[in-house]
């Protein structure tokens, strides 16, 4: 598991228990020559927290699909795979993405709804900083990134 995974989960949990909202993020393991569909999952009675979320860390200012994601063994494009879990588990989607700026400079995280993902996807080749800023900001803390709201 990658560290922005881990903090992603460590975040998400850190937003339920304070605002006191049953609800639960967690990593399945991942298995050797086993598909995983996406990195966290979050589980809640309440269907605005019944989530799933793939995680990108990158160094660069634009998340490219050619790039930084995937296509499976059938040539299924990851950002289709995700769509289709989404579409079949009910669950509400989010692209959380970190842009490092490299050594002495912070980096950014954001969580970027599902739907904007692939409204981008058919009809751009990334995602910029500039289009991620408008989308749920992830505040740097001591403890992690902070989620103030979905």
């Amino acid at each position: 598991m990658s560290d922005f995974e881990r903090e992603i989960v460590h975040c998400l949990n850190r937003f339920f228990k304070t605002r006191h909202i049953q609800g639960f993020a967690y990593r399945l393991k991942q298995y050797k020559f086993t598909s995983q569909y996406v990195d966290v999952l979050a589980d809640s009675l309440n269907p605005t927290y019944y989530l799933s979320i793939e995680c990108k860390s990158i160094i660069d200012k634009k998340l490219y699909f050619s790039q930084h994601f995937h296509s499976d063994k059938k040539s299924v494009h990851q950002i289709d795979a995700i769509s289709d879990f989404l579409s079949k588990t009910g669950r509400i989607g989010f692209l959380a993405v970190e842009f490092r700026q490299g050594p002495g400079k912070a980096s950014e995280a954001y969580l970027i709804p599902w739907t904007s993902v692939i409204e981008h996807f058919r009809n751009n080749k990334g995602i910029s900083i500039e289009d991620a800023r408008a989308c749920i900001v992830l505040t740097r803390s001591k403890d992690g990134y902070v989620l103030e709201g979905l």
